[in-house]
């Protein structure tokens, strides 16, 4: 049995108020799970590790990611920067297509040597379980190459795969048959080979209709998988109320969605994952319904969307404080949105907390109060990220 001793922490507990601070603490695991997280006590141990009165949260969580691609976009960013809309960009070939050629013409070596050079900053900064979403491939070979090689990064973190085949619709293939391609050949494929452990889609004017993503999630369904939703981020097509009403994981982005898709939310217990470094770069100016979801009780989480085009942020740290600055969330609405929160948003029990039978990911901070971990731009005060393969 190994004990990290001496230490305050924040344990995330729902059992426990706010962050469930222990503030003379102790965390021991046997196995790679957590056998104990509390008050400090006596127990027989054959590694003791001092923490010399440091913090310890569970290891962070980026919750949505687009981590495997090929090529950047900061051509768009320009354009962008020079009046272009993101719309307008994507009408013309650009965005999530422009990515695809790049992404289909890459060897899986080279997706995962980039991939892994993404991940570096977010494993920096105390992260242990990672959402890896594809999308970028557009075709079957190529999705599944993708998801191929986010397992492959489970060496390093806990991956957790999403099947995001219902991005775009790709130029050289009619949309009714691409919609088909999806649903019959792409989701059993990847339920059948376990390349992932949730379907998601992007409910949007320059993506797919509240209909067509009915049929993606009822194929999902068939098939054992959960799913999530890009919803409601450029206009308000309903897609929380999608969301809810498919019982999904999370809806993400959600600047547009309105009372009764809250509600939708609340109902089903679908987390809503707030992406503030998209907000950012599209400079953006509806902020999500924030008073909504506190006022119906549902969950949020934060994470960095890094992605090529809209938010292409590798600090899950600058994610948080970013939603504290512009979405106004308090330091433990922040905080448990990258822990408890964002392992909800992936269906997930087992990391982002602190308590017997958990995984022992813990991150280990040079920090007087958990506010700094919000707090702080630019600055990265980690002492140790402790990750477990078990």
């Amino acid at each position: 049995m190994r004990v990290f001793t001496n230490a305050r922490l924040a344990t995330m507990d729902p059992a426990l108020p706010g962050l469930g601070v222990v503030e003379h603490g102790m965390v021991a695991e046997q196995a790679g799970r957590i056998v104990y997280a509390g008050p400090v006590r006596a127990l027989p141990a054959d590694e003791v590790v001092d923490c010399a009165g440091r913090w310890i949260t569970p290891g962070l969580i980026d919750c949505h990611t687009h981590l495997i691609y090929a090529g950047n976009r900061a051509a768009e960013f320009e354009a962008r920067l020079d009046g272009a809309s993101y719309e307008e960009i994507a009408r013309q070939g650009g965005g999530i297509l422009g990515t695809m050629s790049a992404t289909r013409a890459a060897s899986p070596a080279a997706l995962e040597a980039a991939a892994r050079h993404r991940l570096a900053p977010l494993l920096a900064e105390g992260v242990t379980t990672v959402e890896v979403k594809s999308g970028y491939g557009l075709a079957p070979e190529a999705e599944y190459k993708c998801l191929t090689v986010a397992r492959a990064l489970g060496d390093v973190a806990d991956i957790s795969p999403t099947f995001l085949g219902a991005h775009s619709v790709p130029p050289d293939m009619p949309r009714a048959d691409y919609l088909r391609l999806v649903c019959e050949e792409m989701i059993p494929h990847v339920a059948r080979h376990g390349l992932a452990d949730a379907v998601d889609a992007f409910c949007e004017t320059i993506a797919f209709s509240p209909e067509e993503i009915a049929q993606v999630f009822a194929a999902a369904a068939a098939h054992g998988l959960r799913v999530k939703l890009h919803a409601d981020q450029l206009s308000n097509l309903h897609g929380a109320a999608l969301a809810g009403r498919f019982n999904a994981l999370s809806a993400d982005h959600l600047e547009y969605t309105d009372e009764d898709g809250v509600r939708a939310m609340a109902q089903s217990g679908t987390v809503a994952v707030l992406l503030p470094g998209a907000f950012f770069t599209l400079r953006e100016t509806r902020l999500p319904p924030i008073e909504a979801l506190r006022r119906h009780g549902v969950r949020m989480a934060v994470s960095t969307d890094l992605n090529p085009g809209t938010s292409p942020l590798f600090s899950l740290l600058l994610a948080m404080n970013m939603a504290a600055t512009q979405f106004r969330l308090t330091i433990t609405e922040c905080l448990l949105g990258v822990t408890r929160h964002a392992a909800a948003a992936l269906g997930r029990a087992d990391v982002g907390v602190l308590r017997q039978g958990a995984k022992c990911h813990l991150a280990i901070w040079d920090i007087e109060h958990p506010a700094e971990l919000v707090y702080r731009m630019g600055f990265n005060p980690l002492y140790q990220r402790i990750w477990s393969v078990s």
